[in-house]
């Protein structure tokens, strides 16, 4: 790889990014598929599954604030690197944990490290650093359609392997597709010099975190990121055993996250592009609106498959589109020189929503034998996050022009 200052051209830097994130993302899309056959099986609750994925989500959430400094620090590489590694240990030993605590362990705590330093922030940071600014919303978009194409490629492999090998087999098999994630994180090699050359650090981390956190657009950016993870951990975990209880086939929820992944794929994509032209804030607002209406008529209506996969397409097209939307803004309002790292406090609360979404998922309908008052919260949560991102200031924060060392 380069040793000098010049950046990555930007083919290699969307090519290899967005197959880390398709990689990545997809197999995280589709752990819902895995709750019936391994409750069943091990004779486990619907709550136990629900709290080892939910502990995934949290881990992902707080080791992605360490993972998105080192990042900044020293490249996306190394961290891409142990990331790959612990994302195949953890979906090996997920398929060989006996007992629940040994299983939230290993698909909670491991896998969730490991999406931490394989996934947006660390990915963003790259983006953010070796593109141009002009062009940074919908390099961002590109990437965030990786993840979805990943959900629409990967979810239905996954299915299939589960129905053909059984779910301890294919879980093995993921562990090895994973390790794909290595020979790629050598694209995302930045050159050495990079870094410094192109961004240089007038803030040390504390004074960073201190001004991001006493900025209020911050603080409203993390409340609508905390309602993105509920919404979609919540329905990527639960909507399959939703759809089974509901007299469905498995093989319509498996076709639903194939759906949800190819629509958000022109998604993603199309908020990438907007984002250059139009006020994020606006467009994050009509995202989260939209996802409450769409989820109000789901439940309002009669559940058929054909209603299921019109509910999965357009949920879709908004699924990950707030993901380059929101993560534009942080850079557009803080810069480049933190931005996975700040990426990584957005990504925290996000996943708080997620553990939430995917906990109270499983501990409400063990205790009622019902999902819907987890629908009914995905909906005024939507309501809400659609008003907090409306006051978000998206222009550059102001700062001293002499700072401190």
């Amino acid at each position: 790889m380069p040793s000098t200052s010049a950046p990555l051209s930007l083919k290699q830097v969307l090519f290899c990014g967005a197959m880390v994130v398709t990689l990545s993302m997809g197999i995280r899309h589709g752990f819902g598929l895995w709750l019936q056959p391994i409750t069943q099986e091990q004779g486990w609750s619907r709550q136990t599954f629900s709290f080892a994925i939910a502990i995934q989500n949290l881990a992902w959430g707080v080791i992605g604030v360490f993972a998105g400094m080192l990042a900044d620090k020293l490249g996306a590489f190394r961290v891409l690197l142990i990331g790959a590694v612990c994302y195949a240990l953890g979906l090996a030993g997920m398929a060989l944990s006996p007992t629940p605590l040994l299983f939230t362990l290993t698909a909670g705590v491991l896998i969730g490290a490991a999406q931490a330093g394989t996934t947006y922030a660390v990915v963003y940071g790259v983006i953010g650093r070796q593109i141009a600014p002009e062009r940074r919303s919908w390099a961002m978009g590109v990437a965030a359609s990786a993840g979805s194409f990943g959900q629409f490629l990967m979810v239905p492999i996954e299915g299939q392997l589960i129905s053909r090998l059984g779910w301890h087999t294919a879980l093995i098999v993921l562990a090895m597709m994973v390790l794909v994630i290595v020979p790629l994180a050598f694209g995302l090699r930045e050159p050495r010099s990079s870094a410094a050359a192109t961004v240089p650090r007038e803030q040390t981390v504390v004074r960073a975190v201190a001004e991001a956190f006493r900025y209020p657009s911050f603080g409203f950016l993390m409340a609508g990121y905390f309602v993105c993870g509920f919404q979609l951990a919540f329905i990527g975990v639960h909507m399959p055993s939703y759809l089974r209880d509901k007299g469905l086939g498995p093989e319509v929820a498996s076709y639903a996250l194939a759906l949800v992944g190819l629509f958000n794929v022109f998604g993603s994509y199309l908020a990438g592009m907007l984002g250059q032209r139009f006020a994020k804030r606006k467009i994050l607002a009509v995202i989260y609106l939209g996802r409450a209406i769409a989820i109000a008529l789901f439940i309002g209506l009669p559940v058929s498959p054909l209603s299921t996969y019109v509910f999965a397409a357009v949920l879709g097209f908004l699924w990950l589109s707030t993901v380059p939307t929101t993560n534009a803004l942080v850079a557009q309002i803080f810069g480049v020189a933190h931005l996975s790292m700040l990426s990584g406090f957005v990504f925290l609360s996000h996943q708080v929503g997620s553990f939430l979404g995917i906990w109270l998922g499983g501990y409400l309908y063990d205790s009622t034998g019902s999902y819907d008052i987890l629908w009914y919260i995905a909906i005024a949560l939507g309501v809400f996050a659609a008003l907090i991102n409306l006051p978000v200031r998206e222009s550059a924060i102001a700062r001293p022009i002499a700072q401190p060392a």
